[in-house]
C-alpha cells in the first residue's frame, strides 16, 4: 500500500529549463532579446536556477548564453552538457560555475543511441564529474531516460557521480512515460538509497507532467524541473506555473513570486509563437471567468464558494471575470447591464436570454458590453409603441 509523506511547510527549487528544453519545442527559436527578456521573468519571478543553452551547439550560443547570463541577478545559470569533454570545454567559454551532464541510461538509449554499455556510462560519469570539479565548477549528473531504466543502476549512477563531486542526481522520464504512482514509487525508492538531492524532469506525452512532479515532490525530490507554459520535446515538460502554484496551495513553497506568472507566461508564449488556450491553468485568459448562473449568483454573494482562497485571481495578480453568454442567470446579467449603464432589471434580463443565446452560438465568443447595447437597442426598437 503506499503511504505518502506527511507534509510540512518547506521549500522547493524550481529548476526551469525554458531556455533549453523549452527552446527545443518543434518550431520554436528565440532570439537573443527574447532570451534575455526570458531571462529577466525568470529571475524576478524567484526560480532558483535557470538552464541557459547549450554550449556545444557553436561559439554564436556561447556568445548568447555569456548575454543571457549577464541579465540573471538571483538565479543560478546552468550549461546543459552531454557526456563529452568538448561540452564541458565549451561550456566553460561562457563563464557559468554550473554544469549538467546528461547521461543515457535505458537499454534503448544506451544501444540505440550511443552503441555503448552500463559500463562506458559509468566510467565517462566518473571522469567527466571529476574532471569539472577540479576545474572548480558545481555539477549535476542527469539520467536520461531513467523511467525505463533499471533502478538499481539508476542508484549505481549516482553513486559514481557522487562519489566524483556532483551535487544533485536527476530522474528525467524522458518520454513522459510515467504516471502519478509509479513517479512517487520510483522517487521514493531512490531518495531512499541515493545520497544527493533528487530533481524530478517530468514530460507531458501523457498529459501527467505536473502531477507526477508533484508526486516526486511528495516521494522526496528536492528540485523540479520546469518551463513556462510546458513547453519542450513533443507535449512539452511540465509547466511552471502550475507546479509553483500546485505547491504553493499545499504550504510547500518554491520561492515563486505567484502575481509575475502571468507576465512571464505573456512573454514566452509570445517569443515562442505558441499562444496560450484560453483554459491554461493559472495564466489562460479565461481560468477566473465565470458564466454559469448558479455559479454566478453564488458567488457573487460569497467569493469562496467557486473560488478557493488557494487559487483565488487576487493570489496570482489577477481579477475574476463574470462573462455574459448563453448560461448567464439573472444575478450575472443584471450586474453586467449595470456595469455598462444599461437597464438591469429581471425583466430585461429574461428579454435578453433569446438574443444572448443566438449571440454565443453564432459567435462562440462572451458578449461584450457593446454588444449588450446592441441588444437592447434592438429591443427597444421591437417594443410596440402605445
Amino acid at each position: 500500500m503506499l503511504h505518502a509523506r506527511p507534509l510540512t511547510p518547506h521549500t522547493l527549487a524550481l529548476c526551469d529549463t525554458t531556455l533549453r528544453d523549452g527552446e527545443q519545442t518543434a518550431g520554436v527559436a528565440f532570439s537573443l532579446s527574447e532570451k534575455r527578456a526570458i531571462a529577466r521573468a525568470l529571475d524576478r519571478a524567484g526560480v532558483a536556477e535557470i538552464e541557459v543553452g547549450i554550449a556545444a551547439m557553436g561559439w554564436a550560443e556561447v556568445a548568447e548564453i555569456r548575454a543571457v547570463m549577464a541579465e540573471i541577478s538571483r538565479a543560478a545559470p546552468v550549461v546543459w552538457c552531454r557526456l563529452r569533454m568538448g561540452d564541458l570545454d565549451m561550456a566553460q567559454k561562457t563563464g557559468t560555475k554550473r554544469v549538467h551532464f546528461a547521461a543515457p541510461t535505458s537499454t534503448a538509449q544506451l544501444e540505440g543511441k550511443l552503441r555503448v554499455d552500463r559500463d562506458w556510462i559509468l566510467r565517462e560519469t566518473a571522469e567527466l564529474v571529476y574532471c569539472a570539479t577540479t576545474r572548480g565548477l558545481e555539477v549535476s549528473v542527469g539520467a536520461e531516460d531513467a523511467s525505463r531504466t533499471d533502478p538499481e543502476f539508476l542508484v549505481r549512477l549516482a553513486e559514481v557521480a557522487k562519489a566524483a563531486g556532483a551535487i544533485r542526481f536527476r530522474v528525467a522520464d524522458t518520454l513522459g512515460l510515467l504516471d502519478p504512482l509509479g513517479a512517487y514509487r520510483l522517487i521514493s525508492h531512490l531518495a531512499a538509497r541515493i545520497a544527493l538531492p533528487i530533481e524530478m524532469h517530468a514530460h507531458n506525452d501523457f498529459g501527467m507532467a505536473t502531477a507526477n512532479t508533484i508526486m516526486a515532490a511528495h516521494a522526496g525530490a528536492t528540485h523540479l524541473s520546469v518551463t513556462v507554459n510546458g513547453l519542450g520535446e513533443r507535449a512539452g515538460n511540465a509547466a511552471l506555473e502550475e507546479v509553483s502554484a500546485a505547491l504553493e496551495a499545499g504550504a510547500i513553497g518554491t520561492g515563486i513570486d505567484l502575481t509575475a506568472l502571468q507576465p512571464l507566461s505573456d512573454i514566452v508564449a509570445k517569443a515562442s509563437g505558441r499562444a496560450l488556450p484560453v483554459q491554461k491553468p493559472i495564466t489562460g485568459a479565461l481560468v477566473f471567468a465565470h458564466e454559469s448562473g448558479i455559479h454566478v449568483d453564488a458567488i457573487l454573494k460569497r467569493a469562496d464558494t467557486y473560488e478557493d482562497p488557494r487559487c483565488a485571481p487576487a493570489r496570482f495578480g489577477r481579477e475574476r471575470q463574470i462573462v455574459i453568454g448563453k448560461h448567464s442567470g439573472a444575478a450575472g446579467l443584471c450586474a453586467a447591464l449595470a456595469t455598462a449603464g444599461l437597464p438591469a432589471t429581471p425583466e430585461m434580463a429574461a428579454r435578453l436570454k433569446p438574443l444572448l443565446r443566438a449571440h454565443a452560438i453564432r459567435t462562440k465568443r462572451p458578449a461584450s458590453p457593446e454588444d449588450l447595447r446592441r441588444m437592447v437597442a434592438r429591443l427597444a426598437r421591437s417594443q410596440p409603441t402605445t
